[in-house]
């Protein structure tokens, strides 16, 4: 079952769903009738393209292939045809044991072009940190993204039974606690 607005405000307001930065002050501003919006960061993350040919899941890509971006909040990005960025949400969340979040776009973005996540659709109970999102302009233009921007939506549903391995205890969970956009880890897995 998805959560209504109600819902939300009574979760964020009693502690048990914990989601900092949110603007108290215009917070139905981002509540929906059944969603959050969340909003764009100011730091984002690329791969070099001058210094990386290849990237393979088996290694770790060294962060000099790496480059980190902060904006301040006035400066947007650029993003250009076929460029992908990780970028993280102003929010940080932290998911209670009885929830999963849902991750979905905001049409009016992809309406430009612009793709959030394509995979990663949701967040499993007990994760805690900022979301890093993974953005794509499949656009022929370039598009601006501007820091603090509503980009994304979550939807909370309810899960029918206890978690027996929440995400704070499972081996594995790699992404627990990010503060910043973190480059894939999938080197760990293999």
């Amino acid at each position: 079952m998805i959560l209504a607005d109600s819902e939300i405000i009574s979760r964020l307001k009693s502690g048990n769903l914990v989601i900092e930065s949110l603007n108290w002050h215009n917070v139905l501003d981002q509540i929906w009738p059944s969603s959050l919006d969340i909003r764009l960061g100011n730091t984002f993350r690329f791969y070099k393209r001058d210094s990386l040919t290849l990237i393979d899941p088996k290694e770790k890509v060294d962060e000099r292939h790496i480059e980190t971006v902060t904006l301040d909040e006035n400066t947007p990005f650029i993003l250009h045809p076929r460029q992908f960025v990780l970028w993280v949400t102003v929010e940080k969340i932290k998911v209670p044991y009885d929830l999963v979040v849902r991750c979905e776009w905001r049409s009016s973005l992809w309406r430009l072009g612009i793709i959030i996540h394509s995979t990663a659709w949701f967040i499993d109970p007990w994760f805690e940190g900022t979301i890093t999102l993974e953005i794509t302009n499949i656009n022929e233009v370039p598009v601006a993204l501007h820091p603090g921007m509503r980009i994304w939506q979550f939807a909370f549903e309810t899960l029918l039974w206890d978690v027996i391995n929440p995400y704070d205890k499972r081996k594995g969970s790699k992404y627990m606690n990010q503060i910043l956009p973190e480059v894939s880890k999938i080197h760990s897995d293999i």
